[in-house]
């Protein structure tokens, strides 16, 4: 992997930051959630939210 110049570093920081908000509204919706399909429908996007996460934490490396 070729390096990445600070406004990469600053735009990835800026995709994690913003998979963690999405990560931690969705875990928190899914918790509120009395309809089962809500609550599998946020966890499934808390879920995403996370492996994107990850996966733009992997550039990082």
């Amino acid at each position: 992997m070729s390096d990445l110049s600070e406004l990469d570093v600053q735009n990835l920081r800026h995709l994690i930051g913003g998979h963690e908000t999405c990560y931690d509204k969705f875990t928190a919706y899914a918790k509120q959630s009395t309809d089962p399909q809500v609550k599998q429908y946020f966890e499934q996007a808390a879920q995403s939210a996370k492996e994107n996460k990850q996966q733009l934490m992997g550039f990082l490396k």
